[in-house]
């Protein structure tokens, strides 16, 4: 039988799975955490009664345990039921209830499908919406954050969800708060994989999702700043401080906490171990592959660690992603968020880049060197021959 890694999965056999940004496998401690509270935590904490009362001593340690890792109090954190309706909830909620400061929105042309979707809302309620855009590394000029008059709320992801690329969001919410605007932040990719605090970032809202950090999937983290004014865009009921109708999924949420507990505590030996793998990544990929443009910026500071995103030239990337599948190698291809649709990444648009022929691979904590072999081992093959069912092999030693 092979060895299997912290979470089951067989650790140097195929498959490799390479796509932990857009989902990771359950962390260890978020499983026992779970198996524990689907026995503890059933009941509705908003009861009186003891199994009731139970549930909420759950749920409010849970709160407890993710508003110190965030640098946050427990009563500005809100548990949603995706990192989605997260970001929509912050967004939509500050323009509501800052609407009397004006209509607009401002966001970077390279954020989530997610926050750019709520803008799209705003703006078919009548609002106005400004794109703000990236250079060839995908990352915005804090100068190009000043606002526009009547502007309500900005938002600026922490990380680039394609290609990794760290934004500039402390000196961006410094601007606005200059302004008296409001910030919110899209912190999926970065909670869980490098140390992430509300009130060293400035920022006034962020958003972030469970199951790109092991918790399950199905739970959004949505914290809203004391002092942030926001108003629930939808119905409210009295749960999650009015912020979040419905009954909580106690046990998924007892989950979320233990697994960015748990993953806050190995980020010392992981950063760097994972940093080490994408950087093995870029040294090799030019070697083995004709015409591979890396995405991203190559000073590796300035990006995420567990990501590593290129294009390769004369290729789709539906057809590379379906060669690596059939090898037993999984990765993602395209925009991350969008890839069943067969359109062109927004985000390698606003860059500049070359929009075919992408792939984004991304590590998680039971990745292992033989993943990036694995990977480096089929992926030239796999390149060559999509090129030649194409009629393009005869480019494959492109400069």
């Amino acid at each position: 039988m092979p060895p299997t890694g912290t979470s089951g999965r067989s650790v140097g056999a195929v498959p490799a799975y390479l796509d932990h940004a857009s989902t990771t496998p359950l962390h260890p401690a978020a499983r026992a955490a779970l198996l524990v509270a689907l026995d503890e935590g059933w009941a509705d904490p908003a009861r009186l009664y003891r199994e009731g009362r139970r549930a909420r001593m759950l749920l409010d340690a849970a709160r407890e345990s993710v508003a110190t890792v965030l640098g946050a109090r427990p009563d500005e954190i809100s548990f949603t039921s995706s990192g989605t309706t997260a970001a929509g909830a912050a967004l939509l909620g500050t323009a509501t209830a800052r609407r009397r400061a004006g209509r607009v929105v401002m966001v970077s042309a390279v954020e989530h499908s997610s926050v750019l979707h709520a803008a799209a809302v705003h703006e078919g309620a009548g609002g106005q919406v400004v794109q703000v855009g990236v250079d060839g590394h995908g990352r915005v000029d804090p100068a190009a954050f000043t606002p526009v008059p009547g502007t309500a709320v900005a938002s600026l992801q922490h990380a680039n969800h394609e290609v990794g690329t760290l934004q500039p969001v402390a000196e961006v919410a410094r601007r606005l708060h200059e302004a008296g605007v409001p910030l919110h932040t899209d912190a999926a990719v970065t909670v869980g994989h490098v140390p992430v605090d509300v009130r060293a970032l400035g920022v006034d809202l962020l958003t972030a999702s469970a199951h790109k950090f092991g918790g399950p999937p199905g739970v959004g983290l949505l914290v809203v700043r004391t002092g942030t004014r926001w108003r629930s865009p939808g119905p409210t009921d009295e749960r999650e401080g009015g912020r979040v109708a419905g009954f909580p999924a106690v046990p998924a949420i007892v989950a979320t906490a233990a697994a960015l507990e748990a993953r806050t505590s190995e980020l010392a030996a992981e950063g760097p171990r994972l940093a080490g793998l994408v950087a093995e990544l870029r040294r090799r990929l030019p070697a083995l592959v004709d015409g591979v443009e890396l995405l991203g910026d190559p000073d590796p500071t300035g990006s995420v660690r567990h990501i590593c995103a290129f294009s390769c030239l004369y290729v789709a990337g539906e057809a590379l992603l379906d060669g690596l599948d059939r090898a037993g190698i999984a990765v993602s291809s395209g925009s991350s968020c969008t890839s069943d649709a067969l359109t062109p990444s927004h985000v390698l648009v606003a860059m500049g880049a070359l929009t075919h022929g992408n792939l984004r691979i991304s590590f998680g904590r039971d990745s292992t060197q033989a993943d990036v072999d694995a990977l480096l081992d089929v992926l030239p093959g796999v390149v060559r021959e999509v090129r030649a069912r194409f009629g393009a092999a005869d480019l494959d030693h492109t400069p």
